[in-house]
C-alpha cells in the first residue's frame, strides 16, 4: 500500500499518542480490537475548552495518522465542536483509499464519546 507523505509524517512521528492522567480527564473510545480498528481519545478540558488531547489505537498507519493530526488541532477549540474536519475532508487530506474510509468514522465515534463523556461531569 503506498501512503501519502502527510500520513506517512503522522504515522512515523505519531504526536498526540499516549494517554493523559488527573483529575478531569475526559476519555471516550470506540471500534474493538477484534475487528481491527480501535481508537481512545483523552481530552483534559477547562471550562468547556479543550487544554491538550491524546490518543490510544490499534488501527492502521492512516488511522493513527489521523488521530494525532486530530490531536494536534484540538488544543483550544470548544469541547462541543465537532471534529476539525469531515469524515470527507480528513478523507481527501490523508488520500485514504475508499475501503478505509469506516475507520475514520471509528475516529469520530471516539471523538463524540469522550466529547459527551464531559456532559456527565
Amino acid at each position: 500500500m503506498r501512503y501519502s507523505a502527510l500520513t506517512l509524517r503522522y504515522f512515523e512521528t505519531v504526536p498526540g499518542a499516549g494517554a493523559l492522567d488527573g483529575v478531569g480527564i475526559l476519555r471516550g473510545a470506540a471500534g474493538s480490537r477484534a475487528q481491527g480498528t480501535w481508537v481512545q481519545f483523552d481530552l483534559q478540558v477547562s471550562s468547556g475548552t479543550i487544554q491538550a488531547a491524546r490518543f490510544l489505537a490499534f488501527a492502521c498507519p492512516h488511522t493513527i495518522a489521523v488521530a494525532a493530526w486530530i490531536t494536534e488541532q484540538a488544543a483550544g477549540r470548544h469541547l462541543q465542536m465537532p471534529l476539525p474536519e469531515t469524515v470527507e475532508e480528513l478523507s481527501q487530506r490523508f488520500a485514504v483509499p475508499i475501503e478505509k474510509r469506516g475507520r475514520l468514522l471509528i475516529i469520530e465515534d471516539a471523538w463524540r464519546a469522550a466529547a459527551q463523556s464531559g456532559e456527565h461531569h
